[in-house]
């Protein structure tokens, strides 16, 4: 009897070692290793850069963008956009990139507006030689928002109390446990109204819209991609694969032209074992970065 017990958990371990390891060598085979689908080194292609969902990171794009800017064989780049926008800062870092990979390399960079390419993602497409959308692409939503969630009196109900000690009086504005009050909001204004003028500028400069019109566009309105080249927002309408035409017909590769982008694999964790049980993708939330508490300075369409 203490034999077979002995055999039944030595197979336990052994199979516990097994799987273990057949879990390491996927992580190996199938982590976050950025693939070209294509061969860089054969002919001259344009190169398509994916960016999807809320922009909460530009390091990704940024990476790539530079990836494709150092490439003697890529000729051109598409920036296929499908975002509603996401944080101030990344979005302002990848259009700064989109204008230094132009400058540096002249380049055309050509964007796609996919279903939604709206606030920080249409600050994002400014920064191209030439934005596209589908006529029902949802765009615009020139604006900035900032907020966050108050919890005080739930948690009065629940007889919690939130101390704090402060250096200043605004020091804890966006405090999830009190209330803003006058001073806050003022403060909030005036960073709110700066980093709009900044989005509102760059509509003007590089969309060549007077400031006049532009701030009236601006109200945080959508518009669909039709509506968005009549106001013009946007250069012409087509499909991705037509941005991708004229992107070959910019860099002299003509219709048509040899594509080349990245396969991103993700590592899988824990937190998608956990997330195909609870059909909720823990792992890409975490890896988001996304703080639901935290006061957000935001270019999107909620």
């Amino acid at each position: 009897m203490a034999r077979t017990r002995d055999i039944v958990i030595g197979v336990i371990i052994g199979g516990s070692f097994l799987v273990f390891f057949l879990i390491m060598a996927i992580t190996l085979i199938y982590g976050r290793f950025g693939e070209a689908d294509g061969f860089s080194g054969l002919g001259s292609k344009v190169a398509i850069v994916n960016l999807n969902g809320v922009i909460a990171s530009s390091t990704e794009i940024v990476r790539q963008l530079d990836r494709w800017g150092r490439d003697d064989n890529v000729r051109a780049i598409v920036l296929h956009i499908n975002s509603p926008g996401g944080g101030v800062a990344p979005s302002q870092e990848i259009y700064d990139k989109v204008m230094k990979v132009r400058a540096s390399t002249s380049k055309p960079v050509v964007v796609s507006m996919s279903s939604v390419c709206a606030s920080g993602g249409y600050y994002i497409a400014c920064a191209a030689d030439k934005i596209m959308a589908v006529p029902g692409t949802v765009t615009g939503s020139i604006g900035v928002i900032f907020e966050w969630p108050v919890v005080n009196k739930l948690l009065d109900k629940v007889g919690v109390q939130y101390e704090t000690i402060k250096s200043g009086k605004v020091k804890d504005v966006g405090s999830p446990f009190r209330e803003a009050n006058d001073t806050d909001r003022a403060m909030l204004q005036s960073v709110v109204d700066d980093t709009y003028d900044q989005f509102v500028s760059v509509v003007c400069e590089r969309r060549g819209i007077p400031r006049d019109s532009a701030v009236a566009m601006a109200t945080g309105a959508i518009f669909t991609g039709r509506q968005a080249q009549k106001l013009g927002l946007v250069d012409s309408l087509g499909t991705f694969d037509d941005a991708v035409d004229l992107a070959g017909e910019l860099s002299g590769l003509g219709k048509n032209p040899n594509r080349i982008k990245e396969t991103t694999r993700r590592t899988v964790t824990i937190f998608d074992l956990l997330g195909s049980l609870t059909n909720i993708d823990l792992g890409r939330l975490l890896d988001s970065g996304q703080d639901l508490v935290s006061p957000k300075l935001q270019y999107i369409f909620n």
